[in-house]
């Protein structure tokens, strides 16, 4: 095991690196960024005529590679996820018109969201990127949740990190991978609730698992996916293969080019079937702005 980081190497010094070790075989586990460093890797190894076989092994607790079933660590994390859901679902029966608010990783992809809201059996509402999120009028965030007070007295919320980026706004900055640093989308729900609901007096108890929903040890499911996957890279690496991942694909287990995999980010599809699952199991609706003539506050939800 080499070692492990969190983007911006140089990818010339990581091949230089890989000559003067003389590696024969260099297995890249991570999620989309990782494997576009495999790539980078291995278009520089075929530039130099270096023999090294690269190849990728899919690991990312947001399951959002393209084409590919699941990645290893996504089951894990529901698991995991799972726990503070009904952690949150404990403290809003708690109380008089409680709320429990939970935060879970996702930045592009709310599959952690969606999965574990399924399975916990807890949610009433569940926000992730992929859709839109609008707060205002009967048909907005702020009127369901009322109406969920309103019938059971105790409403459990959760949100996707990446969810509502389009109502906080981007801040413009970048952490270490690259990557956009977006705003707490949960933490400005927790105060409109208080704002906007607070005739109903919500008791509100806001839940972010953050690190501990990956930092963990893996099920048993994804402990025999994580090593069939190992089997199948050096399988692909002692046949010759390079710039590939390995990969469960439509059931099958199967080798794919890197490239067509980081294309973009795989998400949730809101016309898909799990999606309706979902939306169907826990009476949400699909939220929509409040058309001229409506009322802009949710009284009217009501």
């Amino acid at each position: 095991i080499l070692g492990s980081s969190r983007g911006g190497s140089d990818v010339a010094e990581i091949v230089d690196a890989v000559q003067e070790m003389d590696l024969d075989f260099l297995f890249v586990i991570g999620g989309n960024g990782s494997h576009a460093g495999a790539l980078a890797i291995d278009r520089l190894l075929r530039t130099r005529d270096y023999k090294t076989a690269v190849v990728g092994i899919p690991k990312t607790i947001d399951n959002d590679i393209l084409l590919l079933d699941r990645t290893f660590g996504f089951q894990t994390a529901v698991d995991e996820a799972i726990k503070a859901i009904r952690s949150a679902a404990i403290e809003a029966r708690s109380a008089r018109n409680g709320i429990g608010l939970v935060r879970l990783m996702g930045r592009q992809s709310g599959f952690i969201a969606t999965h574990a809201a399924l399975a916990s059996g807890e949610v009433d509402v569940c926000l992730i990127p992929e859709i839109d999120t609008p707060l205002d009028g009967p048909g907005g965030v702020i009127a369901h949740v009322r109406r969920v007070l309103t019938k059971k007295e105790h409403c459990v919320v959760v949100v996707a990190e990446g969810a509502g980026q389009d109502i906080l706004g981007a801040l413009g900055e970048t952490d270490a991978s690259g990557n956009p640093v977006l705003q707490n989308f949960a933490k400005f729900l927790r105060e409109e609730f208080k704002s906007r609901l607070g005739d109903l007096d919500p008791d509100i108890k806001y839940i972010d698992p953050t690190y501990m929903v990956r930092a963990r040890q893996t099920n048993a499911s994804d402990a025999i996916y994580c090593s069939i996957l190992g089997q199948n890279a050096v399988h692909a690496a002692f046949a010759g293969l390079t710039g590939v991942t390995v990969g469960l694909c439509n059931g099958h287990y199967v080798y794919l080019p890197v490239p067509p995999l980081i294309k973009r980010a795989r998400e949730v599809d809101p016309n898909g079937r799990m999606w309706e699952r979902l939306r169907l199991a826990i009476n949400q609706p699909v939220y929509r702005e409040a058309k001229a003539g409506e009322e802009a506050g949710e009284t009217s939800a009501r």
